[in-house]
């Protein structure tokens, strides 16, 4: 939700005869189908390679993994969102352009080959990197470009905040699985990294997306976009919980904080920059 409203508020001012309401509404369908199918497909893929059993698993409850459901029916699950995804982004696309339809395929990609696939990125490492790009970059400046069918240098600055917030959640997420990747060989960022360095890491995606409010919202000449500050009132609790050494099950509630941020700070941002 956060990178769609903010590369909307984005495209405010932009866009003679004001904002096509539809095509934002579409752009959040396209958002939150690919979280939803990219979810279901990780958790269809982590459950068939035996990554997520009931021994193992610290975090929330996963459908194949602990039997709650068969992996044929998860896999379905992520097919029909993932065509829920492409219905919108086929009627975008018809008004906006083709292009979108390669942007769409490429991030459809990126969702099934996150834990799926012979050689899922996901296990490699790179999953930090993808979302920073799909959840930060593609989903906010892409926001604004079917408003305005341009890339416009406001929006590639506010995508980045927004998706540091994004790496941040996948983060800690991964910090409190380092234990149960490590032993089913999992390699993502974190278990590379080591316990520390990741902290560290989570600690500096929070305090860069705050530093980089000023940049945006004064290169950018919307100043309200200051507003996203405020939210560094939410950031304090899950912070000191990392730097405290919050482990295993206690860091579920710091991975709800850090959407909590991440909410606060889109909605925070999308005003300022819009009332902007």
């Amino acid at each position: 939700m956060v990178p769609v409203a903010v590369g909307t508020a984005c495209a405010v001012g932009e866009v003679p005869g004001g904002l096509i309401w539809w095509r934002a509404a579409a752009a959040l369908v396209v958002a939150l189908a690919i979280q939803v199918a990219t979810n279901y497909a990780n958790d269809y893929s982590d459950g068939i390679r035996g990554t997520d059993t009931d021994e193992r698993r610290v975090g929330p409850v996963r459908l194949v993994g602990q039997g709650l459901a068969a992996p044929t029916a998860v896999k379905r699950a992520a097919i029909g969102a993932f065509a829920v995804a492409a219905v919108a982004g086929l009627a975008l696309a018809i008004a906006v352009g083709p292009e979108l339809l390669v942007v769409g395929a490429v991030s459809f990609l990126a969702g099934w080959f996150y834990t799926g696939g012979p050689r899922p990125y996901g296990y490699a490492g790179l999953g930090e990197a993808f979302v920073f790009v799909f959840f930060g970059v593609v989903a906010t400046a892409g926001s604004t470009y079917v408003q305005t069918g341009r890339l416009i240098g406001l929006a590639l600055g506010a995508s980045v905040p927004v998706g540091l917030l994004a790496t941040a959640l996948l983060v800690v997420n991964n910090l409190r699985d380092i234990p149960g990747d490590t032993a089913v060989g999992k390699r993502t960022l974190a278990v590379r990294l080591g316990d520390a360095r990741t902290r560290v890491l989570y600690v500096t995606l929070l305090v860069g997306a705050f530093l980089a409010v000023p940049l945006v919202a004064g290169l950018g000449g919307r100043p309200l976009g200051a507003l996203a500050l405020l939210a560094v009132l939410l950031a304090r609790p899950p912070v000191l919980h990392v730097l405290q050494g919050a482990r295993g099950a206690a860091l579920v509630p710091v991975l709800a904080a850090t959407g909590r941020v991440q909410l606060a700070f889109g909605a925070l941002l999308t005003a300022g920059l819009a009332l902007s």
